[in-house]
């Protein structure tokens, strides 16, 4: 029987520290206008968990949150972004009605990050031609068209 396998991840500063236990649900790149502005990127990088895989470790006083709710019509809350409130960086974005955790790759420790898909690729401002598949929205599975746009 092998143990649950665990990923360190923290904060640009290291105040924030976290553990990732087991893998994640999903690994894929988000071409949306909303994550490319909260990345600073042209396409982010992300990882979604099971809430319950995600404990913070140290340094929960210093997180900060934003919620986000881009359509006025949406009731729920569409997403709560954490980050660092010493250095800014990026943690996790609790997604509620989604039911999971994101946590962008680029703070998991020696992550190996396998992407399986895009989404929001009708957003895209920078092509990425990877043979992975591209969701104009989601897929349906996550609540989407589950419509796929060309290369």
């Amino acid at each position: 029987m092998s143990a649950t396998p665990t990923h360190q991840a923290s904060c640009f500063c290291g105040a924030v520290k976290m553990t990732l236990s087991g893998e994640p649900e999903a690994m894929a790149y988000c071409h949306c206008d909303s994550c490319r502005h909260w990345s600073a990127s042209q396409v982010s990088a992300f990882t979604l968990w099971k809430p319950a895989a995600l404990s913070i470790d140290g340094g929960a006083e210093r997180i900060a949150s934003f919620e986000q709710n881009p359509r006025s019509d949406h009731a729920d809350v569409v997403s709560r972004r954490k980050w660092c409130s010493v250095c800014g960086g990026h943690l996790y974005t609790d997604h509620p009605t989604m039911g999971l955790v994101d946590v962008p790759s680029a703070v998991i420790d020696k992550f190996q990050f396998e992407p399986a898909f895009h989404v929001h690729y009708q957003e895209s401002v920078q092509p990425i031609r990877d043979g992975l598949p591209k969701f104009r929205d989601l897929p349906k599975e996550a609540g989407g068209t589950g419509e796929q746009l060309a290369e």
